[in-house]
């Protein structure tokens, strides 16, 4: 981990791959038409590559297999004014879901969703900032904590 100028904290790859294990929810960037497109899906890390179910045709499926993709994942403490996220970034592919991955890769979206997107880990940073030492608490007139 390497301090950036402005003190945000560069994360290895280690440390990258421990937040993308600890989370959920991501979003997976494409582009449709030119135009990025970013869409929350739930995933989880498998065998080297981010997975995440979608229905077969979808938008999802049909601009991302193929594709060279970006995907993210973040958590934040506004109150504190710190937080961390992780991008990885690499050429997607798409098929059928394995048995050993199904139990373990559920769908939040209603309806089928019989294929699954991997991402390989080919392009992972991560930044993080941590509360500043020191800081100190402020109401602001409309009660919310503020640190300076």
């Amino acid at each position: 981990m390497e301090p950036e100028d402005d003190g945000l904290e560069v994360l290895g790859r280690e440390q990258c791959l421990e937040l993308l294990a600890s989370a959920s929810i991501g979003r997976v960037v494409f582009t449709d038409g030119g135009l990025p497109v970013i869409l929350p899906v739930t995933f989880v890390l498998d065998e080297g590559a981010i997975a995440f179910r979608t229905r077969t045709g979808s938008r999802l499926a049909t601009k991302t297999s193929g594709a060279v993709v970006a995907f993210e994942v973040d958590d934040a403490e506004p109150a504190l004014r710190a937080g961390w996220s992780v991008s990885v970034c690499g050429q997607a592919t798409s098929g059928p879901i394995p048995e050993t991955l199904a139990g373990r890769l559920q769908a939040w979206a209603p309806g089928s969703r019989d294929e699954v997107i991997r991402i390989p880990l080919t392009i992972v940073t991560g930044r993080r900032i941590r509360p500043r030492p020191g800081g100190t608490h402020v109401e602001s007139s409309a009660g919310l904590a503020d640190y300076a």
